[in-house]
């Protein structure tokens, strides 16, 4: 799917910082915790099998069964602690490195910048990762163009324009408040939408599984069909969902629909869709095409 970036993610790390950082500090603590948890039972190993006897006496269970009770809990106690040190490094390397590098794939989906005179970053999550790589490619290409970043929280929008300022392309770059399932845009508007691990967010507060929840997800991509342009291209990099923006983008008639092999980010599975709006209307289901590699 494309080159990694060779850019040192401590630099970017540095531009970006990372939002959420409660999640990778709760983590964190959990991890300490249960690996602190483990050397006790090391230490106090045949302690700890005497109070397993006791307690399992009462219950007239085999006394020989206190020692397997006992060894059980530690060796769970110990694999906590490495899957919750796991997930706190994937929660890191997904907020920070692999975003970067994504954006970049995501960027290199769309195979002309040069024609391309408005774009669209859809949630502009996190401090505008995808829509600063969105810019530097249209001030690579000389272009006059500009990339619109959409946000709920104008408390992020300030924050995409400072790093976006730090990147050099804050001429590039401007930012918006509103609602993904109700664009404050005008159909046929932007020549590329794009949008990275927001869109599973639309309408998590009927929660993530529910009917209600899904309506609101495909609302909002048929939103971002109705504000691109015909001929216009989508690259949507997303978790969970990915089956159900198929789905809605085949019933829309787009064209050219791809999708990426897996990546994992946020323990969960993520793919890359990208998509094409018809110059005019045909009729017939739209191919889906799999493993798609850039």
């Amino acid at each position: 799917m494309g080159k990694s970036t060779s850019r040192d993610w401590t630099q970017i790390y540095a531009i970006y910082g990372m939002d959420q950082w409660q999640t990778l500090i709760f983590l964190l603590c959990q991890a300490i915790l249960f690996s602190i948890l483990s050397v006790l039972y090391l230490l106090y190993f045949n302690p700890i099998c005497s109070f397993f006897e006791r307690l399992l006496s009462i219950a007239a269970v085999p006394s020989g069964s206190a020692r397997f009770a006992a060894g059980f809990t530690g060796s769970v106690t110990a694999l906590s602690a490495l899957c919750l040190f796991f997930a706190a490094a994937n929660f890191f390397y997904s907020s920070v490195p692999l975003h970067y590098d994504m954006a970049q794939r995501i960027v290199s989906a769309v195979s002309d910048w040069s024609s391309v005179k408005v774009a669209l970053d859809l949630g502009c999550c996190g401090r505008g990762i995808l829509l600063n790589a969105v810019a530097t490619q249209l001030k690579k290409e000389g272009s006059s163009g500009r990339v619109v970043g959409l946000d709920r929280s104008k408390r992020t929008t300030l924050s995409t324009l400072r790093s976006a300022k730090m990147e050099g392309v804050g001429e590039y770059v401007t930012c918006r408040e509103g609602d993904a399932r109700r664009l404050p845009f005008a159909d046929d508007y932007f020549d590329v939408v794009v949008s990275g691990v927001f869109v599973h967010t639309v309408g998590k507060e009927y929660g993530h599984r529910t009917a209600e929840a899904s309506a609101e997800r495909m609302r909002a991509v048929g939103e971002v069909v109705r504000v691109m342009k015909p001929g216009g291209v989508g690259v949507v990099w997303d978790l969970l969902h990915v089956p159900e923006y198929v789905r809605r983008l085949q019933e829309l008639k787009m064209e050219d629909i791809r999708v990426s092999e897996r990546v994992t980010a946020f323990m969960v599975s993520s793919h890359i869709v990208s998509f094409r709006k018809p110059r005019q209307h045909v009729g017939g289901p739209p191919e889906v095409r799999l493993d798609w590699r850039l």
